[in-house]
């Protein structure tokens, strides 16, 4: 089992099958595990993306800051939406955003993520990098390597990754494993290639797996064989 973990959730994986919105039993069903890894020590931090409301690719008629701005606040929805859910099941969250917005989030300081982490409580990281024209893949490397997680687990719509894609090619092949190199020369899908090269570079292993698979989180955090490690 991992000691310190941060689980990269898309926001269309919230969303479930609908792909907008927020699904409360998809949401439930990540929650209860969440809580049962935090019941056993793990220290859990979460990035969540905004698909679900917002992506900045929806904004090409608009200014790309401005739609990647927006695509941030999207964000900050989804993180109050698992926060919610979570401490309902009596585990204390909190929320830090990159970008200032005081009313309901902590802003992201280092120095208390980890004070939380001590205090057993899950940190959840909205608004990415805080950045337009970075993802929150790339969020989501650069605060792995700011806590110094173990892994970094991206939860994905498929389990694992492929040579193709599996849902338009029944042939498409599964990796087991990966180099970071290997995900860079063949411009292998499953993150942008600055996340991939935070990694490589602080030596964090990514674990890709299927969210839809029972106990998938649980399982991965455990060190268990799934999905597809980079690294």
């Amino acid at each position: 089992m991992y000691n310190r973990v941060l689980l990269k959730l898309s926001g269309e994986a919230l969303a479930g099958a609908t792909g907008t919105g927020i699904d409360p039993a998809t949401v439930d069903r990540v929650v209860c595990q969440l809580v049962e890894l935090a019941g056993k020590g793990v220290q859990i931090a979460i990035v969540v993306g905004g698909g679900n409301f917002w992506r900045g690719r929806q904004g090409v008629a608009m200014d790309k800051v401005t739609a990647d701005h927006m695509g941030m606040l999207a964000t900050i929805m989804n993180a109050l939406a698992l926060q919610d859910a979570i401490e309902k099941k009596g585990v204390p969250t909190r929320v830090q955003t990159a970008l200032s917005i005081p009313a309901v989030a902590e802003p992201f300081i280092l120095r208390k993520a980890l004070r939380h982490f001590e205090c057993g409580r899950i940190v959840i990281f909205a608004c990415g990098t805080g950045n337009p024209y970075f993802t929150t893949d790339s969020g989501a490397a650069l605060r792995a390597a700011e806590i110094k997680a173990d892994v970094l687990l991206m939860a994905k719509n498929v389990d694992g990754v492929y040579d193709s894609d599996p849902k338009s090619n029944k042939n498409a092949k599964k990796f087991d494993t990966l180099s970071y190199m290997d995900v860079l020369n063949k411009n292998i899908a499953v993150m942008d290639f600055t996340s991939v090269t935070m990694c490589m570079e602080n030596n964090i292993p990514i674990v890709a797996f299927g969210l839809n698979e029972e106990n998938s989180i649980i399982r991965a955090a455990n060190g268990e064989k799934i999905g597809t490690v980079i690294k």
